[in-house]
């Protein structure tokens, strides 16, 4: 199966949304997707918040042969540092062991 990693369209007339998505090339834009691997809203203001990616996911699929279509291949060039960067999600202290 060839995957590729690209936008699928979301959103309203004139609203556009988009999810970054593994998904078979042979599928339609918005066809069935394997995995989400992030979004895009270019209506936002703040133009980095614009775009969020899961940088883990993104390497692996493309450590496994996915290839990034143009766009998401520039999202990927110009975001991927500053999600990588920030730290995981809190974790969840472990419970005391009760008594």
């Amino acid at each position: 199966m060839a995957v590729r990693i690209r936008m699928k369209r979301l959103g309203r007339k004139h609203r556009p949304y988009f999810r970054i998505v593994a998904i078979d090339s042979r599928q339609p834009r918005d066809g069935r997707v394997i995995e989400e691997l992030g979004s895009y809203d270019p209506m936002l203001k703040n133009t980095d918040e614009r775009v969020k990616l899961l940088p883990e996911r993104i390497k692996y699929w493309i450590s496994v042969g996915a290839r990034p279509s143009d766009n998401v291949e520039v999202f990927i060039k110009k975001y991927m540092a500053k999600f990588e960067q920030q730290p995981a999600e809190a974790a969840v202290p472990p419970a005391a062991p009760t008594a």
